[in-house]
């Protein structure tokens, strides 16, 4: 087995059976994984903030940083690797608040799932599979050969 770990900010696409994709630290964060069960392709995405209007030159140098540019792209890169939207099998984790900030001003994770699910929904796709919220970190994986995705957070393995 090969893990394939996505970096914060970053994605990865495999139609690689024998391949396991990973993304750590999805506190606040949100990790979307999407798979083709008959293309066998899969892929994962670590996504950091709402929207890039926040920072549109980071967004240029980085569209994986943001739910508005990253989603969007993602999708490209899975329909030209061959993953046929109406066979998507899509799961998502994260949106925590992992901050011991009493009024949580920010709000970073609600705000990431907030805009993640608008893109979702612009786009047409819907979410088969979710743990997001609540206020302890996760780690998401994706098994490209059988398309099973399942998280670990407070030393406990669960499947999505």
């Amino acid at each position: 087995m090969v893990r394939n770990i996505v970096p914060v900010a970053d994605m990865r696409l495999s139609r690689n059976p024998q391949e396991v994709i990973v993304t750590h630290g999805l506190g606040s964060c949100v990790g979307l994984a999407v798979y083709d069960p008959v293309g066998k392709i899969g892929g994962l995405l670590h996504v950091m903030m709402p929207s890039s209007a926040v920072n549109p030159v980071k967004a240029q140098s980085n569209p994986y940083m943001f739910v508005d540019t990253a989603v969007p792209r993602f999708f490209d890169e899975l329909q030209a690797a061959g993953a046929q939207k109406k066979r998507w099998v899509v799961k998502v984790s994260g949106g925590a608040k992992v901050t011991n900030d009493l009024c949580d001003h920010f709000q970073i994770g609600k705000k990431n799932y907030v805009a993640l699910r608008k893109v979702l929904w612009k786009r047409g796709v819907l979410i088969n599979a979710e743990d997001v919220g609540g206020s302890s970190a996760r780690t998401m994986y994706l098994d490209v050969g059988t398309g099973q995705v399942w998280l670990k957070a407070d030393g406990r393995e669960r499947y999505l």
